[in-house]
């Protein structure tokens, strides 16, 4: 190892969807400025190379999903994982951004001295420490935890005599010819794997077995609005055509569920009705106990969903787990379900910034201790922000804004001399959960998370257009955010 640890401007944790927004941005900004990405796992991707279940796609549209920069100009709008995945890549690629990614560094720990005005950050690079400085800390991980999933503790899961599969840690292919297949859970990735075409079209028999049930939705897979685009409009002005439109039609969704929920759980009721068999039990399968978008809609692309209920290939049972069987799962109404492959679909377990403990002039930082300025910065701690995208919009929207927004922070900087830019808590404002929004994996990780507040700037908005104004052409300077030269 040096003597001298490695030192860039901006360090960027992750090399995923956001951390390759955060380097295009910080490159295109600043060509002269030094960067590198610490990426934990071999390869870049983040999320889209992690997950290999059968069927994984966007459960939001790519003119959304997609760099404001770069247009998507793949032929679905909901697309499949490997194209978002060669997306991602290309971007990397086409922007040199690759050549900055330091693989299999998992930072473990971030230490920020006053003294040298910078983060000494130690990652694990195959057993072995990596120290290397920066200026500015970018978190780009995420809230994933990406070393296993969350599987409930259910009773006698060693009697079962088949697989059980968590889908964080699908086993390549999966051999469920003329097999009996029972899917525990009802979110996304469950109403992803159930229809999925690497099952129901190898003959398998999927159950779908879910404790309560979600709001799931149909949308076509194609953008009618982007293809008429695309045949009169060069390719940049058709993908913001189709972005703009897209982030209208589910701001507008959102904000109608939130204010008028009993219209919109009736309008969703009476669509999935056209789709089911008549007379289908939607009483018991499909009127969850929550107002919609209190957690995200379900989306099922052509409605591929409710297709494989229609044609006999999906069952859908909703009970509760009494116990694993020999043979399957006893349910606590009495009946059975007879199963040779168990699939978990039961969630994902959060770890705010990737495990990374952070310190302030030797000080341990208690993420909960702190609260989140716009989002995006933490209180007490210098030269740091962090990307975590919509729950109720596509992930991108916000990444993007972020990155724009630490961008003019830099350049405020960089016009001021400044080295230091920390964000205060004013003690008058009190703290509120840092998202909310109540799938269990969000519930069970509160308390290890940041804290939001209860006004501005320090209230968390989960709305683009709001944002998109504050964010991109707001005020810098504000009591809230203090800024020092070195």
């Amino acid at each position: 190892m040096a003597t001298t640890p490695e030192h860039v401007d901006v360090l960027i944790v992750g090399a995923g969807l956001s951390g390759i927004d955060a380097a295009y941005h910080v490159q295109r900004a600043f060509p002269e400025r030094t960067y590198a990405l610490l990426e934990a796992r071999e390869v870049s991707g983040g999320t889209w190379d992690l997950f290999r279940y059968p069927g994984i796609r966007s459960d939001s549209d790519m003119f959304t999903l997609g760099y404001r920069f770069r247009p998507w100009l793949g032929a679905k709008a909901i697309a499949d994982g490997d194209d978002i995945l060669a997306y991602l890549r290309d971007t990397a690629a086409e922007n040199g951004i690759d050549r900055h990614i330091r693989y299999r560094h998992r930072v473990v720990r971030a230490e920020w001295s006053s003294a040298t005005q910078r983060w000494t950050v130690t990652a694990d690079h195959a057993g072995e420490p990596v120290t290397v400085t920066a200026n500015f800390l970018f978190s780009c991980s995420g809230y994933y935890r990406y070393d296993e999933g969350y599987i409930p503790d259910f009773p006698g899961t060693d009697r079962f005599a088949g697989p059980i599969i968590h889908p964080q840690h699908w086993p390549g292919q999966v051999d469920v010819a003329g097999k009996r297949v029972v899917l525990i859970g009802s979110g996304a990735t469950a109403v992803t794997l159930a229809p999925a075409p690497a099952l129901v079209e190898q003959g398998a028999q999927v159950t779908m077995l879910q404790r309560s049930p979600s709001y799931i939705i149909s949308l076509p897979d194609r953008d009618g609005v982007a293809d008429l685009a695309r045949k009169v409009l060069p390719a940049r002005p058709a993908y913001a055509v189709a972005r703009a439109k897209n982030v209208a039609l589910s701001t507008a969704m959102y904000q109608l569920s939130q204010r008028y929920p009993k219209r919109m759980r009736a309008w969703i009721r009476g669509w999935q009705e056209r789709w089911l068999p008549k007379g289908y039990d939607l009483d018991t399968h499909f009127n969850p106990s929550y107002k919609p978008w209190d957690q995200r809609l379900c989306l099922s692309p052509n409605g591929d969903f409710f297709r494989a209920i229609r044609h006999g290939k999906l069952d859908l049972v909703t009970d509760r787990i009494a116990t694993f069987t020999e043979s399957g799962l006893s349910l606590e109404s009495g009946r059975d379900l007879d199963a040779d492959i168990i699939i978990t679909a039961t969630g994902l377990n959060l770890i705010p910034f990737g495990g990374l403990a952070l310190a302030v002039d030797g000080q341990d930082i208690n993420l909960p201790d702190t609260m989140a300025y716009k989002a995006m910065m933490l209180s007490g701690i210098p030269n740091f922000a962090f990307i975590i995208g919509y729950t109720n919009a596509s992930w991108t929207l916000k990444a993007d804004l972020v990155c724009e927004y630490v961008i003019r922070l830099l350049r405020h900087m960089d016009a001021n001399g400044y080295t230091k830019a920390t964000p205060i808590r004013d003690p008058a404002i009190g703290p509120a959960p840092f998202l909310d929004f109540e799938p269990g994996y969000v519930l069970r990780s509160l308390a290890v998370l940041p804290k939001q507040g209860t006004r501005a700037p320090w209230k968390l908005h989960m709305n683009y257009l709001r944002d998109l104004p504050a964010l991109r052409y707001g005020k810098l300077t504000d009591p809230a955010i203090r800024f020092e030269r070195g």
